[in-house]
């Protein structure tokens, strides 16, 4: 029986969906993320199922939050174990259309779920990167003893979704690897970029400098940025590195800052606000990844007019042309990375070349809540008429 809660004002009765991931959630939302979240609600009657920044809130109308498990260190795994009994407690209690995992590994538990529960709702699954570096290039190496089982757990999942949902070229090529196809939708999640481009663009600094924001983790490579800057800093003594972020290879960045004072910075975290002025005082990004899903912080830098450096890998051949915003190198090829660096930085007229065509290509990847979340309600409703395969 259709209730008002699952009827729009016109009358249609919208699909009703859970979503489940295992990223972080405060309550209540930081505003940009509210903003995301109510015109989703303009779309789909929604609940949310995932986990909580540590001393907030766990529940309300809307979103259902595990707190995190001690030891800290067992966290995910607890998590990944509890998920598909929570989730059968969500599809029997909030009785989804649809459920949408945010990645395969999640996708898999949402499978275990539905299977005990009493429903048997669509189950899209989301790619955003390359699920296999998650035991090779994310946290301890111990973790690559999993890979093997880890690629068929997520390979399983995706091919036995409903359907599927990309953010770039190269995550559907990794769905068409598996399924045959490519995802039944591919399209970025809506990020708050007001930070970003709601100022002019200002003039390239007079020192240059590159900036490099991202987890510290290998899949970024920054065993190899860190190589490559040992090359820049002694071909160009004026420059500086600037890098914001933290993780299992702090301590490569670390070693930096104490080889180069005064030459190389590290900043464990920003807001985006200090990410956008960080990008002002750069004269380019620097993001040498092993593989990407898309790149978030190479869109922030094309709103800052600012050009890029980066491997020729994953999600960045879908926003970056070798020569037009950025120049491209191979992977894990420190020498060209280093040489690209410092034809960017010792050619004050490339860089502004790069950063140029970089901000015209920025409104190609600016989007609104609501265009995201209309985007999604139609991969909803492909996949329950059974289209979005």
């Amino acid at each position: 029986m259709t209730t008002v809660r699952d009827t729009v004002s016109q009358g249609a009765r919208r699909p009703r969906v859970l979503f489940v991931g295992r990223g972080r959630l405060q309550l209540p939302l930081p505003g940009w993320l509210a903003k995301k979240w109510d015109a989703i609600g303009a779309e789909l009657d929604f609940r949310v199922l995932g986990a909580s920044e540590d001393g907030t809130a766990q529940s309300d109308a809307r979103f259902r939050l595990e707190p995190a498990a001690r030891p800290r260190t067992l966290d995910g795994a607890l998590f990944h174990l509890r998920l598909p009994f929570l989730i059968r407690r969500e599809i029997d209690g909030f009785r989804p259309d649809v459920l949408v995992a945010a990645d395969p590994f999640v996708g898999l538990a949402a499978l275990a779920g539905r299977r005990l529960a009493r429903r048997r709702p669509k189950l899209i699954v989301e790619v955003h990167g390359d699920w296999r570096t998650f035991p090779r290039s994310y946290g301890s190496s111990l973790r690559r003893l999993l890979a093997p089982l880890t690629d068929r757990v997520a390979a399983a999942a995706v091919r036995r979704a409903d359907a599927t949902r990309a953010l770039s070229g190269f995550t559907s090529g990794l769905v068409e690897s598996v399924r045959g196809l490519p995802a039944s939708a591919s399209f970025p999640t809506y990020s708050d970029l007001s930070a970003f481009s709601e100022h002019p663009v200002r003039p390239l600094p007079e020192r240059p400098a590159a900036l490099f924001v991202g987890v510290l983790e290998p899949y970024k490579n920054v065993d190899g940025l860190a190589a490559a800057w040992r090359l820049v800093a002694r071909r160009l003594p004026e420059a500086r590195l600037v890098v914001v972020g933290r993780g299992s290879r702090s301590r490569v960045v670390e070693e930096l800052v104490r080889d180069f004072p005064g030459r190389v910075e590290h900043h464990e975290r920003l807001e985006p606000a200090e990410v956008s002025a960080a990008l002002d005082d750069a004269t380019v990004l620097v993001l040498p990844s092993w593989p990407e899903g898309l790149g978030r912080v190479v869109i922030e830098a094309f709103a800052r007019g600012r050009g890029v450096v980066a491997t020729g890998a994953g999600g960045i051949l879908d926003l970056v042309t070798d020569g037009d915003e950025g120049l491209l190198v191979p992977r894990g090829d420190v020498e060209a990375l280093a040489d690209a660096l410092v034809a960017v930085l010792g050619d004050p007229a490339l860089a502004a070349r790069l950063g140029g065509a970089a901000r015209r290509r920025y409104p190609e990847w600016r989007s609104t809540p609501e265009r995201f979340a209309g985007e999604l309600r139609a991969l909803v409703e492909a996949t329950l008429a059974g289209r979005a395969r």
